[in-house]
């Protein structure tokens, strides 16, 4: 069995594996935006296909979409053209003081900061970047979802699809590391072609909302929203003009901050 990271070198199969043709992500982060006002610089932290950052771009916001990966920036660049893509780490970047209105980090990427320094390296270089009164959007899994809850533990979770004539098969399990407080996920690829099963190995920090709350004080950021949904991966799944929720007890959590202006 061989190891790699098979969606993120291969982003045709990634939006393959994940379509969203309604831009259902891009939508909500685009009504989470108008509700507070924000102006028209958008970054897109982690915005790996870029599907995301050209809808926004689309919605008539000039936005910059950035990335780890060299490859995913590349197929952005070619399919999804429109904002500027440049490569920048998360847990820490540079892209100019006071350059954006807002920053979006969707899907989790936030959750890579797997350390309180990374973390606070994410959080400073955020606030570096916008403005003042400038917003932070994120999305994420709830930490909280698995303070005591293990359906979504333990038992593979199944996906096949079809891609370039290609059967695809995934089975995805998530386990618990309650010492460095990480979700850790296990997939396993297999294909109808021949060719070894790939596995491959992430994790996402466990997040609580109180936790969240306290880093965002620390920055310097004022919590606007901070609820379970309705949103873009939730069940039901946010519709156009659904306002958000109060409750923090669902497995995503959704996140709007504004930074202070002194």
């Amino acid at each position: 069995m061989t190891s790699a990271n098979l969606l993120t070198d291969n982003p045709e199969l990634y939006e393959a594996r994940f379509p969203d043709p309604g831009r259902l992500a891009a939508r909500w982060t685009e009504d989470c935006l108008r509700r507070h006002g924000a102006g028209p610089r958008v970054l897109d932290l982690g915005c790996g296909t870029g599907r995301d950052a050209a809808a926004l771009h689309r919605s008539g916001r000039t936005v910059t979409g950035a990335d780890l990966s060299e490859t995913m920036l590349a197929h952005a660049r070619t399919r999804h053209p429109g904002p500027a893509y440049v490569r920048a780490d998360l847990h820490g970047f540079d892209l100019g003081r006071d350059t954006f209105d807002a920053v979006v980090c969707l899907d989790s990427s936030l959750l890579y900061c797997h350390t309180n320094d990374q973390l606070d390296g994410f959080l400073a270089s955020c606030r570096r970047a916008l403005t003042p009164g400038g917003l932070l959007v994120a999305e994420m899994r709830n930490g909280a979802y698995f303070l005591g809850r293990t359906d979504l533990l333990e038992r593979p979770a199944v996906n096949e699809f079809v891609w370039q004539g290609t059967a695809y098969r995934s089975d995805t399990t998530l386990t618990v590391d309650r010492t460095a407080q990480l979700l850790r996920r296990t997939r396993v690829w297999r294909t109808d072609d021949g060719s070894l099963p790939v596995e491959q190995h992430s994790a996402w920090r466990l997040l609580l909302p109180q936790e969240i709350r306290h880093f965002l004080a620390a920055h310097g950021f004022e919590v606007l929203e901070l609820h379970d949904g309705p949103g873009p991966r939730t069940e039901p799944l946010w519709r156009q003009g659904e306002l958000p929720g109060t409750a923090t007890d669902g497995d995503r959590l959704h996140v709007v901050a504004r930074r202070h202006t002194h």
